[in-house]
């Protein structure tokens, strides 16, 4: 079982010996399998015979694998595997390091950039990823590009210098050097055996199709239901069955079209600049929270005898998150003591006035939303909304705009919790919302939300805040995936998965 793991499972011979003998799916992204007679590294199900136990060694990541000489497996493409669950359950600096690194910024600012953002020296920070990781940021960056070029040499028809400059690489020549390392091919050899169905149909430049894996199982009602059902109009929208939306990104602006589907989700998307690549399938993931652990989170939700039967009713629900942490704290705030339908027409108008246009051939996406800098500029006597609210809202957006409230990736939650509770007009509600679905805490917990009040009530739970909570210590550290099931016995839209 999965539930209880602890870091560093690379280390323990025998869970992972048996989780390769048995070709569990469950494990890949843990660790990596590298086999020494051979001078590959595996994900944990690869489909050949597995080797002989004393030809394995385990690793923590794929980049470890390469700093250590072994290259990635043609058959089972471990560098392709859903990433680690850890990163998402954790706020410690590890952590917060590997999820800026998944979100480019070693390869736009380079590693002191990433410890400015994280306030840790750039030894400290060396350090500590080479002991749990067994690869330093500059290392796991390289990893992380080889797989980018992996995927715009199979899927595009780019010429190859386009597709090293859009992976983050320096030179052509580090480009070829890195492909031919890490996968014991040449780039124009990855290009040859990549399946001709892979590469979009249309040829439209900047579009890409790829399938984004993650762990059985994995129920979309919630996930896209919630996201379609509080959707704002011109910044997302259901089409064709996929959630579809704009994307603001480092350099340039992009849509996307998700699709979820029973192996992989199918995404499609249009970038205006393919160097945003790396972060807007960093950012697609982390909204659909595809490399949560549905095993152990269900395991422990499972062992509590009211969740019990909603667990096993649809298992597998995932937290709805969102590719823009400020601007979901801005929804937050328009959604205060206000129907789903109200703060969907606030937010409208919000990105009709101040939103940047777009085009959107395939579709009816209008506008990005707009950025906390532009809405700091707004007067605000132009809001529609209570008094106490437009302070909340403006007072928020200015902390945003100027720096003194960030809500990235690298956020610590604890201490980005209390600086929001020190805004005036935002309260647990909000502040716990935008903890489970901005900073992505899976133990955000907002007892005070009146759906969450209406389950407990039916389901014989306490039904006062402090009650309830005090109930939900058992649920821990996965409070949030318990939200999604309490608020799944009601009717409401964000339950089902349009038609």
């Amino acid at each position: 079982m999965l539930v209880g793991m602890q870091n560093g499972m690379h280390t323990e011979t025998e869970r992972c010996v048996r989780a390769v003998q048995s070709k569990d799916a469950r494990f890949d992204g843990w660790f990596f399998t590298a086999v020494l007679t051979t001078g590959i590294y595996c994900r944990p199900s690869c489909p050949v015979v597995p080797p002989k136990r004393e030809n394995m060694v385990f690793y923590p990541s794929a980049a470890a694998c390469q700093q250590a000489g072994f290259r990635a497996c043609k058959r089972c493409r471990p560098d392709t595997s859903p990433g680690s669950p850890e990163w998402n359950e954790r706020a410690d600096l590890v952590a917060r390091a590997m999820r800026l690194i998944g979100d480019g910024v070693v390869d736009r600012e380079g590693v002191p950039g990433l410890a400015t953002r994280l306030g840790y020296s750039t030894r400290q920070i060396e350090r500590q990823l080479l002991a749990e990781l067994g690869a330093g940021p500059l290392a796991l960056a390289r990893a992380q590009r080889a797989q980018t070029a992996r995927l715009l040499i199979e899927t595009t028809p780019l010429p190859m210098a386009e597709v090293a400059f859009a992976a983050g690489f320096s030179s052509i020549r580090t480009f070829n050097d890195t492909v031919r390392e890490v996968f014991a091919l040449t780039p124009g050899e990855l290009r040859a055996r990549a399946p001709k169905n892979r590469t979009d149909p249309t040829g439209t430049p900047g579009v890409l199709t790829l399938r984004l894996p993650f762990r059985a199982p994995l129920n979309p009602d919630n996930l896209f239901g919630h996201l379609v059902a509080t959707g704002v109009p011109g910044v997302e929208e259901w089409r064709d069955g996929a959630y579809r939306r704009t994307l603001r990104l480092p350099y340039g602006r992009g849509t996307v079209a998700l699709t979820p589907g029973p192996e992989h989700i199918g995404c499609r998307l249009t970038l205006g600049d393919l160097r945003d690549l790396t972060v807007a399938i960093s950012r697609c993931r982390r909204m659909l929270d595809l490399d949560a652990d549905p095993v152990a989170v269900d395991g422990q939700l499972r062992a509590d005898p009211v969740l019990a039967p909603l667990v096993d009713k649809a298992p597998g629900r995932r937290v709805p998150r969102t590719v823009d942490e400020e601007e979901f704290a801005v929804r937050a705030v328009l959604g205060q003591q206000v129907s789903t339908a109200a703060a969907r027409t606030h937010a409208a108008r919000l990105v009709t006035a101040h939103g940047e246009a777009v085009d959107d051939p395939e579709g009816g996406l209008t506008h990005l939303f707009p950025s906390a800098g532009s809405l700091a500029a707004l007067d605000p006597g132009a809001l529609a909304m209570p008094a106490a609210r437009r302070t909340t809202l403006t007072t928020l957006v200015a902390r945003l705009a100027d720096g003194s409230l960030t809500l990235g990736v690298e956020s610590d939650w604890a201490e980005t919790r209390a600086r929001l509770l020190a805004l005036p007009g935002l309260g647990p509600w909000s502040v716990e919302v935008i903890a489970m679905r901005a900073l992505g805490d899976p133990d955000a917990f907002p007892a005070t939300d009146l759906g969450v009040r209406h389950a407990a009530r039916d389901l014989g739970l306490p039904v006062t805040p402090a009650a309830l909570t005090a109930r939900a210590e058992d649920w821990r550290p996965w409070r949030a995936y318990a939200v999604q099931y309490l608020w799944a016995t009601g009717s409401h839209p964000v339950n089902h998965l349009p038609a």
